[in-house]
């Protein structure tokens, strides 16, 4: 006998309705009208919180090479931009600065000044776009001479110092307008000094939404060329970012800023940890986002550029994965994009 000859005859081989038992999964994706009916998650733009790099001057914009597409603007254009992303439906923005170098030091003190960048751009676009929700980042990355997110003594990041600073921050950015605190430095205890010092000034109703769980990942490369940190960065950030082989320990992390006093988790960044999503989301059940970090907006659109994918389809598909495994919103370079389609 062949040795490719099947062993029950022709006659005798069962059906694909036996097989199935008259289950057939394709059924329900035969048309277009019945994909739709069936569809198990849904991105919409309520979904988008859209990050935005804001600068000093007027009327200027800077091109990021590492990210094709995306700005550093000047507030003056920086609040139209905002104005346009609220006509599309996107409920909320977090901002980033690039700061003169003249103003970085070893602590970071520049984040103290209420009149820096991030604080006037807070004002100004709340001014112009009432409706439109702030997240601001109390960590200090982008206000240090040496890149990292806390203040650094002797080759050491120090955690409880920074902590006290970050929390005045905070409430200097809730000052300004900030509807949610994002801090993402992930220092210990930062939560609960930031909701104390919060209430202690009268901005209870301000939320927290916490980087509960980032990774010292490598996709933060341009991002940092955004913020103007790529050549200032000294060593690593290993020793306060969670190690990227390490689940428990998120979890450990997300519970230890819950019970601290925050609102909202985020997990970055987001297509490598969809498992922590997951997890996090079954544990909790809290409000839970993923920021969609600049290396993997950048693959896409670098994918995208060489004609290897198609990058509407892949940057669609990568949003929606978030949903899948959990998320409530995504931080997302593409929102605005994403919004004009699906108005569309």
């Amino acid at each position: 006998m062949n040795k490719f000859t099947p062993v029950r005859s022709s006659s005798a081989a069962r059906s694909v309705d036996e097989i199935t038992g008259s289950r057939r999964l394709r059924r329900m994706r035969k048309a277009d009208w019945s994909r739709r009916l069936v569809q198990e998650n849904r991105l919409t733009v309520d979904d988008l919180i859209w990050p935005i790099f804001v600068i000093d001057g007027e009327n200027r914009r800077e091109e990021i090479a590492a990210m094709p597409g995306v700005y550093r603007m000047t507030l003056d254009l920086a609040v139209r931009e905002v104005e346009h992303a609220a006509k599309l439906g996107v409920p909320a923005i977090a901002t980033f600065p690039n700061i003169d170098l003249a103003l970085r030091d070893q602590t970071g003190s520049h984040i103290l000044d209420p009149d820096n960048v991030i604080n006037r751009a807070t004002r100004a676009i709340k001014a112009a776009v009432p409706e439109m929700g702030i997240i601001t980042d109390a960590a200090l990355d982008p206000f240090t001479s040496h890149g990292h997110d806390g203040i650094l003594r002797q080759g050491i990041i120090v955690n409880d110092e920074t902590v006290e600073q970050v929390a005045a921050a905070a409430v200097i950015q809730a000052q300004s307008g900030a509807d949610i605190i994002a801090p993402s430095d992930m220092m210990d205890g930062r939560i609960g000094a930031i909701r104390d010092a919060l209430d202690a000034n009268g901005f209870q109703d301000v939320a927290i939404m916490s980087y509960a769980t980032k990774f010292a990942s490598a996709f933060y490369g341009p991002y940092r060329e955004a913020v103007g940190t790529a050549g200032l960065l000294q060593g690593d950030k290993k020793t306060y970012y969670i190690d990227h082989a390490n689940s428990d320990e998120a979890v450990r992390e997300a519970e230890q800023d819950l019970l601290e006093g925050a609102d909202m988790l985020m997990v970055k960044p987001g297509l490598p940890y969809l498992d922590i999503i997951r997890r996090l989301k079954d544990t909790f059940a809290m409000p839970t986002f993923a920021y969609q970090v600049s290396g993997e907006y950048s693959m896409i659109m670098a994918a995208a550029a060489n004609g290897w994918i198609d990058g509407d389809r892949a940057m669609m598909e990568s949003l929606l994965s978030f949903k899948r495994a959990g998320c409530d919103g995504i931080l997302t370079y593409f929102a605005p994009k994403v919004a004009e389609m699906l108005k569309g």
